[in-house]
């Protein structure tokens, strides 16, 4: 007797779940605010890449920030400098202090490894001639004309870069 229950009861438990979960597909088709794929399209994408770019300032940081910058760096403890975010895996581009001066190079982990260096300054005044003419666009990798930031690439391009409002907050950091 045991022997033809158990399977019923289990058969029985099996077409319960099955009909609620076939139910409840059915009741999700039919709602008017289902969101078909949570995955956008290539136009969609490039649609919101744009009007981030275009609401990018394009203001150039300025000599004083360059400046200012540049003494906060320099004296830092080696390895240690401007990043966008610290957590885990890309953390986008740093300015980081070296033994020599700093470094632009993508940071990853929060700081505990950094890429090769994408430019490197020894002195203030080539590092402040090259920042000051900085804006948010130019160091979102949009800028053709800034090949130290220039990117194609879409994933790469405006993330976690450098902008003056990282850039102001890293100087008011004691």
């Amino acid at each position: 007797m045991a022997a033809t229950v158990i399977p019923l009861i289990a058969l029985a438990v099996i077409v319960f779940v099955l009909w609620i979960a076939i139910r409840a597909n059915i009741e999700a088709r039919k709602n008017p605010y289902r969101v078909e794929s949570a995955t956008r399209t290539e136009a969609e994408r490039r649609r919101i890449a744009e009007s981030l770019r275009d609401a990018l300032s394009r203001k150039p940081l300025g000599a004083a920030l360059a400046e200012r910058l540049w003494h906060k760096l320099t004296n830092e403890m080696p390895g240690n400098g401007v990043i966008y975010d610290h957590h885990r895996d890309f953390c986008g581009q740093g300015l980081i202090r070296t033994e020599d001066g700093v470094m632009l190079a993508d940071v990853q982990d929060g700081g505990a490894y950094f890429g090769p260096p994408i430019a490197e300054w020894k002195s203030e005044e080539d590092f402040v001639a090259f920042l000051a003419r900085q804006s948010d666009f130019s160091m979102s990798g949009w800028d053709a004309g800034e090949p130290a930031f220039f990117t194609e690439d879409d994933w790469y391009r405006n993330n976690q870069r450098l902008t003056r409002a990282v850039l102001e907050r890293y100087l008011a950091r004691l």
